[in-house]
């Protein structure tokens, strides 16, 4: 008898063991902090250089701590963009000018990188960079082709989807100051619209103004990746909106989901 109970008491010994063991295991995976999506903010101007960029990073940066994303800055993209770092990235965000220089083998590897299921986001200047390589600007979808709309002229924009998740939070449209391109080669059938220049709310006679179309917010599939261009930006003060940067961070829970 004083067996038998010693082998249930051993047996019923080893259950709670396994039970707290796994207990235990739950608990410490539920208390294992998520991993941070990482994103590598590139300024690199190598035409005209923006006032606002440093403004850009400071508030990127902030926007890391509180959305619980982490921020790299650069200047020199083709030390970030090499084999080993740029696995380091689920986002990669340009307000960039100019011929950035990167390698051919650094450009195909960024293409790739996106194609491959990551996200790509180009701010303002984004479409004023890498006119020399044609599948850069394919995949971004256009360049800069001049703004008649300066810094200190007063334009409307009207938000074409309020059902999107980048851009929900926004009012149907806007009026403010701010620099606003026009962009070569956009193809319309490539994306899909979020935001756009209102042209029957803003002065279109303006020297310059050539474009049919005048895209600000749009997006589209590349590869298994996506890319999102956002062309608001030049102003410091845009930058510090609530708006804007809620359309930033949504932007970057979209790109990443």
């Amino acid at each position: 008898m004083n067996k038998k109970i010693t082998r249930l008491s051993l047996v019923t010994a080893l259950l709670m063991l396994s039970g707290l063991l796994g207990a235990t295991q739950t608990i410490s995976a539920q208390s294992r902090p998520a991993k941070k999506l990482r994103l590598l903010y590139v300024t690199q101007s190598m035409g005209f250089r923006h006032q606002s960029l440093h403004k850009s990073e400071e508030i990127m940066e902030q926007l890391g701590h509180q959305h619980g994303f982490e921020v790299t800055l650069t200047q020199m993209a083709e030390l970030k963009l090499t084999p080993t770092n740029i696995r380091n990235y689920d986002v990669i965000v340009f307000y960039t000018t100019g011929e950035l220089p990167l390698s051919e083998e650094q450009k195909t590897l960024l293409l790739n990188w996106i194609k491959g299921g990551k996200f790509f986001m180009g701010i303002h200047s984004a479409t004023d960079t890498f006119y020399k390589w044609p599948a850069y600007g394919e995949m971004i979808n256009g360049w800069f082709d001049g703004h008649p709309w300066t810094q200190e002229t007063e334009v409307t924009i009207k938000v074409d989807d309020r059902t999107h998740p980048i851009t929900s939070h926004l009012p149907e449209s806007m009026t403010f100051k701010e620099e606003i391109y026009q962009l070569k080669e956009f193809n319309p059938e490539k994306v899909k619209v979020l935001a756009s220049l209102d042209t029957t709310r803003t002065n279109m006679t303006l020297k310059g103004v050539r474009a049919k179309q005048f895209p600000l917010v749009y997006l589209r599939d590349y590869g298994k990746g996506k890319v999102l261009y956002n062309a608001l930006g030049h102003r410091p003060d845009i930058w510090t909106a609530a708006w804007y940067q809620t359309m930033i961070v949504n932007a970057i829970k979209w790109g990443t989901k």
